[in-house]
């Protein structure tokens, strides 16, 4: 039986400024990746997240990134270890506190944006985020961009690593994601993005930007919560996963 996580990035809503529906996406996907304060989102919405999440039963991960409010953290940026590690622990433990109030429990960390990308190769960087989760807690998963260098180095340091696809973001032949800053970097049709993820849980291949078929390993599928289609294209993921016999469940244990 074929079984796969849906991950959303969500509680990136900041003050007054709305980021997604978050209630709806909670309603479809088995696991949240939420916003820890310096890319997005605020305490009180936060929390209000982690309840919605508690009562729905979908498992929190920190979402962790560079501390970069304006940028949304997808600005390239290069702290000191000692910076992105006391950062990074930083946020698992806010949300942590959080999640605790909330009635649920941090169970895996996914770094969010520039941060995400470039640990995906910077083993510099990889190693300060690995340091921090070991440093909070070991049993903390850690969620990376499936077929980069972070997956063998996380492994080797004694994280378990979760490979992850993106279903609305386009691929590179070699396995990356298409810049944002390049047209058809994002695809935006419900029914492309489901067809897309049905053939890679099948198959384990994605279809690059430039036609060629690539293998990917994922143990969950993200949608973006940003995006103006993001809860149309989860609940087509969704629809055509279940209705082809895929098993939604979350990766997270406890």
């Amino acid at each position: 039986m074929t079984q796969v996580d849906l991950n959303s990035d969500i509680g990136e809503s900041f003050g007054p400024w709305p980021m997604g529906d978050d209630v709806s996406m909670l309603s479809i996907v088995t696991s949240a990746n939420i916003a820890c304060g310096f890319h997005a989102g605020d305490p009180a919405g936060i929390f209000a997240v982690l309840k919605n999440a508690a009562r729905l039963g979908v498992s929190v991960g920190a979402h962790v990134g560079y501390r970069d409010l304006v940028g949304f953290g997808r600005r390239n940026m290069d702290p000191l270890s000692e910076e992105l590690t006391g950062d990074t622990i930083y946020q698992i433990g806010a949300l942590q506190g959080l999640a605790k109030a909330a009635g649920t429990t941090v169970r895996y960390v996914k770094p969010h944006g520039a941060l995400y990308n470039t640990i995906a190769h910077d083993a510099r960087q990889a190693s300060d985020v690995i340091a921090a989760i070991k440093a909070v807690d070991p049993s903390l998963q850690l969620m990376v961009l499936s077929g980069t260098p972070i997956v063998e180095q996380a492994r080797s340091a004694g994280l378990t690593v979760i490979c992850e696809a993106f279903a609305d973001r386009a691929y590179n032949a070699d396995g990356s994601l298409v810049s944002r800053r390049l047209p058809g970097s994002v695809v935006h049709d419900p029914e492309l993005v489901a067809s897309r993820m049905l053939s890679l849980v099948r198959e384990g291949t994605i279809q690059a930007i430039d036609g060629t078929e690539i293998e990917l390993e994922a143990q969950s599928i993200c949608v973006h919560g940003d995006t103006p289609a993001a809860v149309s294209i989860a609940r087509a993921v969704r629809q055509a996963l279940i209705s082809n016999g895929v098993v939604l469940k979350t990766f997270a244990h406890g």
